[in-house]
């Protein structure tokens, strides 16, 4: 009996045997498969909590914060708006994100990495609603920005240097515009009331932002190894801290000389930047002519740049930060307190929450162009297009 037994412990082992790397192979391949089609839920996840997102605040904005401070007759008067002037602010909310596009594709679009004016459009619009959705302070907007521009097959340094040059050409206009209409208020060369708060404070810290800025093209070098003998003297995150800081006096150098290069070659690019901001600026002036009457051109653009600032505040995407700040600086001026309300309101809505749809589009067409991933990038590359 042992005999017959022992045969057959020996045949199950060789059968156990033969069919182990089967199993593995199978196992294997079970696994490549659920590597390689994840879930939708795990390929749109960020897309699909943003949006969620965006849903609650919309939902809290509306029916929650009214209740709380009193807004309910004034939010109703919305439905009151002049359609033709609202429908004129999104045409110009539309022409604004032109400008963007247009300054984008002219910093980053390389004769060796050519971005088509459609991967332009969609990395902007989509990094406008990353800001909005995902982080807080535009972190969303530039963490996607930059992986998109992996994707057209620009190098780190590249986009870093790309970021800088393109962020300076932005907020130098923010900053000039401000230290000039706030000065200009200030001392009577525009039309509008000067409360010093809101003309002179905000126009001396553009100055000094301004300044300290313009100083790094010649002194980024003493101000790098002072921060970071800083750096050496402190321990802990204070020492991360300063090493982080240490980065940005050549960070901003190389970007003002790129920031230059562009406008002793007369890049027409550079006025996207100016329809940014301004195109922008005229949605809020669109608000107020669809509700009453419009404040001075300079108190609109005051209040719009002081407001604003509410993005530096650590909430998402600034959201309840400009809206608060744009109200107070227009009642500061002397604004209606209805009108303001309506009309920032109005342009929030046209400006901010309008194009988040087409941004969450533009985010899953870049996915799809890249599959998903950034590191692709020879084969998707954009196609050669005369700038």
């Amino acid at each position: 009996m042992a005999e017959p037994s022992t045969g057959s412990g020996s045949a199950e082992a060789a059968n156990l045997g033969q069919s182990q790397p089967a199993q593995d192979e199978a196992s294997a391949a079970q696994t490549r498969e659920s590597k390689q089609s994840p879930s939708f839920w795990k390929r749109h996840r960020r897309l699909l909590t943003g949006v969620f997102y965006g849903l609650v605040v919309i939902a809290f904005f509306y029916y929650v914060l009214p209740r709380i401070i009193g807004l309910g007759p004034t939010l109703k008067l919305l439905e009151r708006g002049d359609v033709w002037w609202l429908a004129l602010g999104v045409v110009l909310e539309a022409l604004s994100f032109g400008g963007q596009i247009v300054l984008l594709r002219g910093v980053f679009s390389t004769p060796e990495h050519r971005i088509e004016w459609r991967g332009c459009y969609d990395i902007s619009v989509a990094g406008a609603a990353a800001t909005k959705l995902f982080a807080a302070a535009g972190a969303g907007g530039v963490a996607l920005t930059v992986w998109a521009l992996h994707g057209y097959g620009l190098s780190g340094a590249d986009i870093a240097d790309g970021m800088v040059c393109y962020y300076i050409v932005t907020y130098a206009v923010y900053m000039f515009s401000m230290a000039i209409v706030g000065y200009g208020l200030w001392l009577g060369l525009f039309s509008g009331p000067a409360p010093w708060a809101l003309t002179l404070v905000p126009a001396v810290f553009a100055t000094v932002v301004i300044l300290i800025v313009v100083s790094m093209l010649w002194v980024y070098e003493p101000a790098e190894r002072f921060l970071e003998r800083r750096a050496d003297k402190s321990s802990g995150r204070a020492a991360k801290r300063w090493r982080r800081a240490a980065a940005w006096p050549r960070a901003l150098h190389e970007g003002e000389v790129a920031a230059i290069a562009m406008i002793k070659r007369r890049d027409p690019s550079l006025l996207g930047a100016l329809a940014g901001w301004g195109f922008d600026i005229a949605v809020l002036w669109t608000g107020f002519r669809a509700f009453g009457p419009s404040p001075t051109g300079a108190v609109i653009v005051m209040s719009y740049w002081v407001g604003t600032m509410g993005n530096l505040l650590p909430l998402p995407g600034g959201i309840g930060g400009v809206e608060g700040g744009m109200i107070g600086s227009f009642l500061g001026f002397g604004v209606q307190r209805q009108v303001a309300v309506l009309a920032v309101l109005a342009y929030r809505t046209i400006s901010y929450w309008l194009p988040t749809i087409p941004g969450a589009v533009s985010y899953w067409q870049l996915r799809q162009r890249f599959h998903g991933s950034p590191s692709r990038t020879d084969e998707h590359t954009a196609p050669s297009i005369t700038r």
